[in-house]
């Protein structure tokens, strides 16, 4: 539980970035240090060896006489595997008097995406971060894991559930003539509780395969929420496309201040850059998640089912200071097989942190 709860503290305070020296564009003609010095952190990661091979399934989306339906179902079954991530984000522009642009933000992660659910038309996919430090002696840490965040895929689905901004989210219906061809993605927290949900259309090339999603609202990202208070949510569009030996997931962003009549505070740019690797050792995220799914199953169902059974839901932040994935990774540490008791158990959980 030890190393779990370690880099929950590190992904809800500042994540690390491991390069000695960055370029960042954008701002040149600012003449300031600052700007070409992300933020995020120092933590330096083990050496890692990509996959330069094609993804056998980014090949077989290369096949001719493959349905529409199959070519999307590849591309989102594509994302999963073993992969590097760096993130990067910067502030492009910005919309306030005497605006100052913000340091760009740049992080790294290792991780295992991995197929929880396949039904046809839905695909589950749950990211498990393991990672590996470099010390200042040069050794090499134990790994420390986390269950990371979890996106959901629904073909022609007619209904989802979008942020409305102070930790609330209400049910949204896709009109009718929007839902032929296109695939949800719901992304929740490592908590499993909602973040936000968008949909869009998989468009494919010969060699290329893209999802762009419509304009959704979302919390603001960890990142953000622990160092800033200025606005209150992140508007934008996602783009996911898949590469030969992994994918990107782009962001263009606003950033919102809802009290006053939805100002734009300044957009952002961010890339997500998942890249596959190989020869690295996963053995405590395996192990992690083969001792705990069970727990987080019955966690998806409480939540999903408050989500899909009520017009609105609402989560406090906190209770005496406590977060809900505090309470819930605790327990996910060690939880009764009594199916009845651990369903009730998360559901009180749950329900204390509703509103």
């Amino acid at each position: 539980m030890k190393r779990i709860l370690y880099l929950l503290l590190i992904f809800f305070t500042s994540f690390s970035f491991s390069n000695e020296s960055t370029y960042v564009f954008g701002w040149t003609q600012q003449n300031n240090p600052d700007l070409s010095t992300p933020i995020g952190g120092i933590t330096v990661g083990a050496e890692v060896s990509l996959d330069n091979e094609p993804n056998p399934l980014w090949l077989e989306l290369q096949k001719p006489n493959i349905s529409k339906f199959e070519k999307d179902r590849l591309a989102i079954l594509s994302m999963a595997g073993n992969y590097r991530v760096y993130f990067d984000f910067m502030e492009t522009m910005g919309f306030v008097k005497n605006y100052k642009p913000q340091q760009p933000y740049q992080s790294w992660a290792t991780e295992y995406v991995s197929v929880i659910e396949d039904k046809d038309d839905f695909i589950s996919l749950q990211h498990i971060t393991v990672m590996y430090f470099k010390q200042k002696d040069g050794q090499i840490s134990d790994p420390v894991v986390m269950k990371h965040w979890r996106q959901d895929w629904k073909y022609e689905d007619n209904e989802i559930s979008t942020y409305a901004g102070n930790r609330t989210w209400t049910n949204y219906k896709i009109p009718y003539n929007e839902q032929k061809g296109i695939w949800t993605q719901s992304v929740f927290q490592v908590d499993d509780s909602p973040r936000y949900q968008g949909y869009g259309q998989w468009i494919h090339y010969p060699n290329y395969s893209s999802w762009a999603s419509n304009e959704t609202w979302r919390p603001l990202p960890r990142r953000e929420f622990s160092v800033r208070d200025d606005y209150d949510v992140m508007i934008g569009n996602n783009i996911q496309t898949i590469t030969p030996t992994g994918w990107v997931h782009e962001q263009n962003n606003k950033k919102v201040v809802l009290a006053d009549n939805k100002k734009v505070l300044a957009k952002e740019i961010g890339i997500g850059r998942y890249e596959r690797i190989k020869d690295f050792n996963w053995e405590a995220g395996l192990e992690y998640w083969g001792e705990t799914q069970s727990f987080w199953k019955e966690v998806r169902f409480v939540i999903n089912n408050k989500l899909n059974n009520t017009k609105t839901f609402k989560l406090k932040a906190s209770i005496d200071g406590v977060p809900m994935w505090n309470k819930l990774f605790m327990m996910a540490d060690n939880y009764t097989k009594d199916k009845v008791k651990l369903r009730n158990d998360i559901e009180k959980i749950i329900n204390s942190y509703s509103i």
